[in-house]
């Protein structure tokens, strides 16, 4: 049977398009993307890649204002949208924006079965407010199941009340291939990669936005206090943009010995070369609901340092196999696991080794597998 699958989401990101052309390859999948906005340049840099989209999709009308840190979008348009597809089953990325409730409440007037596509974990910061919380109690109750990226967010539904057999696993994934591939290509050239992007001749590498909640604070302390003789022989990379730049920059300045250079914002195809020959991926974060560029840098090889609180630790990073899971905020913890891969060549190939064994599990095909699976438990009481 091919069920007709309308997923609602926010933008056309770069690492979401792998994923949505692996679900519309499956035979019992007829998958049609709603879009909310085809980026969001007040906050992402990324470039579209629409030449590679293998799936229908529509863009809706927006108008987008953040407040702050507050981002409002409102789009017109998705019923319309959902009239024309007709489809079986409606999956919404999220409750966070005006229009999934909009599709949300067509499906239930339709009688259409609503998924939850959802990443929040018990450490999201973002329960700290009731109105948050009372939002995503109410949209609980319209869906018929759950789609979550790996056990960080099976746990915290199981937690609030929903049942076992009504969550599926589709594990968040990257362009696992890709990355491997281009990862290979900078190492064997290594001179000219570490010439173009300015690269220390070792470093740890950090990648996401360069704001307080990712740790960045923290990394940069954690660094200062290396031994004088690991800061002499290993840098730390920034990649990435934010609002915290500047003041990251200053302080940056006064770690003598040590070598912190920052490459602001690198677009999908230029990061492989940066973490190709990085000693490893620092995610320091505070709250982060997933983590992508961890499975990014585990396809390239990489051995990872990451808080519990990151969502994707519990599934990708086994504290002292591929990696350290430490404790959010403490430079301290994450100066010694530094210190750790710092001093062993050999550990950081076994453990580089490792994750990208362990990613493999986290390609595009295996998202699609959790989705189909999800799909046809949402359509079975309407056959």
């Amino acid at each position: 049977m091919i069920h007709k699958t309308v997923i609602v989401t926010e933008i056309i990101a770069p690492y979401r398009i792998p994923v949505f052309n692996a679900l519309a390859q499956r035979p019992e999948i007829d998958l049609h993307v709603v879009f909310l906005s085809e980026n969001d340049p007040t906050l992402r840099q990324w470039r579209v890649y629409k030449d590679e989209i293998r799936f229908d999709y529509d863009v809706l009308p927006s108008w987008r204002q953040r407040f702050g840190r507050y981002n409002l979008l409102v789009n017109w348009g998705i019923h319309s949208a959902l009239n024309r597809t007709k489809p079986d089953v409606v999956l919404c990325g999220g409750y966070n924006y005006l229009a999934s409730w909009a599709a949300a409440y067509w499906a239930r007037i339709h009688r259409v079965p609503l998924l939850l596509w959802s990443e929040s974990t018990a450490f999201d910061l973002r329960r700290r407010y009731r109105v948050v919380e009372f939002m995503k109690t109410q949209f609980l109750r319209l869906c018929t199941g759950f789609v979550v990226p790996g056990r960080s967010s099976s746990n915290y539904l199981k937690d609030l009340g929903i049942g076992e057999q009504r969550i599926f696993t589709a594990p968040n994934a990257v362009d696992t291939s890709l990355f491997s591939k281009f990862a290979e290509v900078a190492r064997l050239d290594e001179s000219q990669v570490r010439s173009r992007h300015h690269l220390p001749e070792r470093y740890f590498l950090y990648v996401g936005r360069l704001v307080k909640a990712k740790g960045v604070f923290d990394l940069l302390d954690a660094y200062a206090r290396l031994k004088a003789e690991h800061r002499g022989k290993v840098g730390l990379v920034f990649v990435g943009d934010g609002s915290d730049r500047q003041e990251l920059v200053e302080r940056a300045s006064k770690i003598v010995p040590g070598t912190i250079q920052f490459l602001g914002f690198m677009h999908r195809e230029e990061l492989p070369a940066a973490y190709a020959l990085a000693d490893g991926l620092i995610f320091p974060t505070h709250s982060d609901p997933w983590g992508l560029v961890v499975n990014e840098a585990m396809a390239c090889g990489l051995p990872v340092i990451a808080t519990n609180v990151a969502g994707c630790a519990s599934d990708l990073v086994e504290n002292g196999w591929n990696g350290f899971v430490i404790s959010p905020g403490d430079a301290s913890q994450l100066s010694l696991a530094m210190e750790k891969l710092a001093s062993n060549s050999e550990l950081r190939v076994e453990m580089g080794r490792r994750s990208r064994e362990r990613v493999e599990a986290y390609a595009p095909a295996a998202w699609a597998e959790g989705m189909v699976g999800a799909v046809r438990f949402a359509s079975a009481p309407l056959q």
